[in-house]
């Protein structure tokens, strides 16, 4: 229970990776709230849209409130996009950054004063394998998950003397309903699901709940000495080649 009396943000806790985030979490010992655009049952939740800065804002000053601290931010929150860098105009090139980048940025701008009072503050963003691994036709995604890394790092340098840990987690593709519905929507959905499972070292897609234990291990007080760290959670896709 090394979570135990800490209050924890997730963002886009509803389902997935971060609901997944948010369980474990609690599990471990963490009060933590939701935020994500549809209201969910479990845990403490609050309908945050991280587009919106009004929302963003009173989300987090309700949280505050009503717990009287936050000590760790999970900015979870994304959305994906396909296609090369000439496949998307510039209204989806906005949307996806304004989620993927600027969401970040709004849920950090706003928890960092309960944050920086905390005896045990920790960011965890969620990035991307496609961060430092080439993909085609990931142009758009890539550049958004690219930012959230560099970003990472660069939140980290300037917190740490605050005493504010700063990392993130790489997923590879993971077996979550975002990853589903995506492929729902190709011409063939077996044959789209068996290339994305082929491309894992593993042989496998990774899971949501994998992904739940490193974002958890990043924002315990365990790795009180991690920051500006990014943790692949891919299968091996980043790094190995069985081919």
């Amino acid at each position: 229970m090394d979570l135990t009396g800490l209050v924890a943000i997730v963002t886009g806790g509803a389902s997935g990776i971060g609901a997944a985030t948010a369980a474990l979490l609690e599990q471990r010992g963490a009060t933590v709230a939701v935020f994500d655009r549809t209201a969910t049952d479990r845990h403490d939740s609050y309908v945050v849209d991280v587009t919106d800065d009004a929302t963003v804002v009173a989300g987090v000053a309700a949280v505050a409130e009503r717990h009287g601290r936050i000590d760790i931010l999970v900015n979870n929150a994304g959305i994906g996009a396909g296609g090369g860098v000439e496949e998307n105009d510039d209204a989806e090139w906005h949307r996806v950054l304004d989620v993927n980048v600027l969401g970040v940025t709004r849920l950090t701008r706003a928890a960092l004063p309960w944050l920086k009072a905390s005896p045990a503050a920790s960011i965890v963003n969620t990035c991307s394998v496609v961060a430092n691994t080439g993909l085609v036709n990931r142009a758009l995604y890539s550049a958004s998950k690219g930012a959230v890394l560099a970003l990472t790092r660069a939140m980290a340098a300037d917190l740490v003397k605050d005493g504010v840990r700063v990392n993130c987690v790489s997923p590879g593709t993971a077996a979550t309903p975002w990853v589903d519905r995506l492929l729902a929507e190709s011409d063939d959905p077996e044959a789209a699901r068996a290339a994305l499972t082929a491309r894992q070292p593993i042989g496998r897609l990774v899971t949501a709940d994998e992904i739940a234990n490193a974002i958890a291990y990043l924002a315990s007080p365990l790795a009180a000495s991690t920051t500006g760290t990014e943790l692949p959670v891919d299968g091996g896709l980043h790094a190995i080649r069985v081919f």
